[in-house]
């Protein structure tokens, strides 16, 4: 049983290069928590503090509720997957996964009980004499984690780990991550990606981080349907949340929006009398609009289409009066054929449609 506790930790270099600041995180026994946010926002510095590997220059780190801060990473029984393999490549899959523990002097038994164990739970059991050059991207990404699991850590630490590899086997590792996960229900594990999929459908929460801070906080559904700002709107969900500046015109139970481009958009967020004039940001996702015979959100010429099969994403110029400079992107169902050039009506469901005052959700007012 393992808690993590962060508590106003930062990270600075030297005297003026702040990184990350006021973080306040508990990660509980049995999650997966997933950190994302844009290249350079302190992720992966993030996950090497928890490591050990970079020095917390403000705040306290706790492991079972105490404070390591100070611990060498050794002993903090934590064991780390890197982005690269980092395997030996003159040693077998079972020296590769073993090696650790010789190091630390544990019996002969102990060890082949604990690779054994590994290679069973990782699908591993018919590759332990083969050396990684013999082996898949794939099978070399489960021999790094069989390493990690062997010492039977604390917490499990993940930094890109599929980064490297191809389409295909990203969908596939990352299935054997979800199942290795199932298989530890008491383990914790940390995981930094940039890759929104492997967030949505690894994580017990998400962890979106953003201007040296945490943005947000929740499950991967909490994050998609109430992101608490825009940033954490647009960066959860691609592509990303069509935003519209407009102005409260109706309020009460539903909310009504005159946007600048001239159409008019309900949500199903409550407002107060006193909201009316209020300037907001309406936010509707691609896949969120449809198309609409009656009252649209928007009616526009369609710029380019990209046929995918399953879906059809249109990507359309902004109605006059609406000066910003990000194309209109619809996702909808099955293939759309010739539309290219011309015009369309889209409207959207209430219940999916966001507001945002000054880059804060209403919703959570």
């Amino acid at each position: 049983m393992t808690d993590l506790k962060l508590t106003d930790v930062g990270k600075t270099y030297g005297s003026s290069v702040e990184v990350l600041k006021n973080i306040d995180l508990d990660i509980k026994t049995g999650e997966l928590v997933v950190f994302v946010g844009p290249s350079g926002c302190g992720k992966s510095t993030l996950l090497r503090m928890i490591a050990g590997l970079e020095k917390i220059t403000a705040g306290t780190l706790e492991i079972d509720g105490v404070v390591v801060n100070d611990v060498p990473p050794a002993q903090r029984g934590i064991a780390m997957v890197f982005q690269s393999y980092a395997l030996y490549p003159h040693m077998t899959v079972r020296d590769n996964m073993s090696f650790a523990l010789k190091l630390a002097k544990k019996s002969k038994s102990e060890i082949d009980e604990a690779v054994a164990r590994a290679a069973r739970i990782l699908q591993l059991e018919p590759y332990l004499d083969r050396l990684p050059k013999a082996l898949s991207g794939g099978q070399r990404q489960r021999v790094a984690i069989g390493r990690s699991i062997v010492r039977d850590p604390k917490v499990y630490l993940f930094d890109e780990p599929l980064s490297n590899l191809d389409a295909a086997l990203r969908v596939a590792t990352r299935i054997e991550i979800a199942q290795l996960k199932e298989s530890m229900p008491d383990s914790t594990m940390i995981y930094v990606t940039h890759d929104q999929v492997e967030a949505m459908t690894l994580a017990t929460r998400i962890v979106v981080l953003a201007n040296k801070g945490i943005a947000q906080v929740g499950t991967p559904l909490e994050l998609y349907e109430h992101p608490e700002n825009e940033f954490v709107a647009q960066f959860i969900g691609s592509p990303a949340m069509n935003l519209f500046p407009g102005e409260i015109v109706g309020t009460g139970a539903q909310t009504t929006v005159k946007l600048a481009g001239g159409g008019t958009a309900v949500s199903s967020i409550p407002t107060q009398e006193a909201d009316k004039g209020m300037k907001v940001n309406v936010g509707v996702r691609p896949e969120d609009l449809v198309k609409s015979d009656g009252e649209a959100v928007l009616e526009t010429e369609v710029e380019i289409t990209e046929a995918l099969g399953e879906v059809t994403i249109l990507y359309m110029k902004r109605p006059e009066g609406d000066t910003d400079s990000e194309p209109v992107i619809a996702k909808l169902p099955g293939i759309h054929e010739n539309v290219r050039g011309t015009k369309m009506r889209l409207s959207a469901d209430p219940s999916k449609v966001h507001l945002f005052s000054n880059e804060k959700s209403l919703y959570y007012r």
